[in-house]
């Protein structure tokens, strides 16, 4: 079995990474930059400490990423992995789906990562995922709050549970580099209007919603579903099952 680093390795899907790289027998590595909370100390906006993670280490999963942040600082975090990821067999990124055409600052951050690997010359796997049920059910949770709730309903996702893209990445990680690997998607493509008739059903709430018409390209690529993949519909926990198991608990990991 392999030294596998996890970067985000603490994260909603990293830690679910890291269970499933465990249970195949790898010695996983978590990346943090708080002691204590992984296995190894480093930042990857400095660099710092990531020379001795890397060191021995046959594979790096990188799941580490910030959508939160405003400067989009995942291409720099990449770029200061890749500079000390020269002699690792295999490196594999976890991307989203749909990145190409969806003019979405985030998005575009994580097409950037891609690039940046490609160049890279690094043995690498990218995999794409199609949208997490938390983030989807972190949006309703918010909807949940208003009485009536303005939304896009006809924006269309394809929701996926987290511990299912993790045994895929766990998977691809034990393979060869592959490059593109296939994209990986929820069971089914639901709008986000009949993604609110299950979060209602389960609690109640919004207990209206209007059609929000947004403009731009961004609403107009999430109504189209470039950020869906019809074809690979791999997982098998649809988003009924997930709000009915974590029903007392919306925000669960």
């Amino acid at each position: 079995m392999s030294t596998v680093l996890v970067t985000g390795g603490t994260g909603a899907l990293g830690r679910h990474i890291v269970e499933s790289l465990r249970a195949r027998g790898h010695e996983v590595r978590v990346l943090s930059r708080r002691a204590g909370a992984g296995t190894h100390v480093g930042d990857l906006s400095t660099g710092a400490g990531l020379a001795e993670a890397v060191a021995g280490a046959e594979v790096i999963v990188h799941a580490a990423t910030d959508s939160r942040s405003l400067r989009c600082p995942d291409p720099g975090q990449t770029e200061q992995l890749l500079r000390v990821a020269g002699q690792v067999r295999h490196l594999l990124y976890v991307s989203i789906v749909g990145i190409d055409d969806i003019p979405f600052p985030y998005y575009r951050s994580k097409l950037a990562c891609e690039k940046l690997i490609v160049d890279s010359g690094v043995p690498h796997t990218i995999l794409r995922a199609t949208q997490f049920h938390e983030l989807l059910a972190a949006a309703l949770s918010v909807a949940g709050k208003l009485p009536i709730a303005p939304l896009p309903l006809d924006f269309r996702f394809q929701p996926v549970a987290t511990p299912e893209v993790a045994a895929r990445v766990a998977e691809l990680a034990d393979g060869e580099p592959m490059g593109r690997a296939a994209d990986f998607g929820g069971p089914e493509v639901l709008t986000l209007e009949e993604s609110v008739r299950v979060w209602r059903a389960a609690h109640g709430v919004p207990r209206g919603t209007v059609r929000l018409p947004l403009p731009g390209r961004v609403a107009s690529a999430f109504r189209r579903g470039v950020n869906t993949c019809p074809d690979h519909r791999d997982g098998t926990v649809t988003f009924a099952r997930y709000v009915a198991a974590n029903e007392g608990n919306p925000y669960a990991r």
